[in-house]
């Protein structure tokens, strides 16, 4: 137990100053959204369907979803989840497939969970997507629009998010 208290101040610490770095050298682009990644938890997934409500709204087809699972040994391995066990000390992750999940270069990338987890924080820090949006609550500088909604309001979220991207001309209207 003290060796994770231990290993999440030492990626805590990694994290800010990958954070400062960033709001420091932020480009916003100007293209349009055709592939959008989410990042969320177990228990908001297995609660609320995202991935669908996002591509209803979007009238998209190609989204990719990851959740966050604090780790339990008797977990099935899946490529849809990831936990604490798949980032070092470094605050690399190792998971093969979900580095390929943020190496993937999104038009949008969703960070759909309204409280502090550092390892979702650094997920959405590392990843390659080009405009990244969340809740207000998370961390301000993480995300290039930031929504106040209560989690479970999924459809008025992706509404209020989509109404802002249409202003920024980032999809068509």
């Amino acid at each position: 137990m003290k060796f994770t208290k231990f290993k999440e101040n030492i990626l805590k610490k990694k994290f800010d100053k990958s954070l400062s770095k960033l709001t420091e050298n932020r480009i916003f682009f100007e293209k349009e959204i055709h592939i959008i990644g989410i990042l969320t938890t177990e228990d908001i997934a297995s609660q609320i369907d995202v991935q669908s409500e996002v591509e209803k709204i979007f009238n998209i087809k190609n989204s990719k979803i990851y959740s966050y699972r604090a780790y339990d040994k008797l977990d099935e391995l899946s490529y849809k989840h990831f936990s604490e066990n798949d980032i070092n000390w470094k605050g690399e992750f190792t998971d093969a497939s979900f580095l390929s999940f943020l190496d993937e270069p999104f038009d949008l990338l969703i960070g759909y969970f309204n409280t502090n987890n550092l390892y979702l924080e650094t997920a959405v820090l590392q990843s390659k997507a080009s405009f990244k949006v969340g809740f207000s609550n998370v961390n301000t500088n993480l995300y290039q629009i930031e929504i106040a909604e209560k989690i479970t309001n999924i459809k008025q979220y992706t509404l209020e998010l989509k109404k802002y991207l249409q202003i920024l001309k980032k999809i068509k209207n």
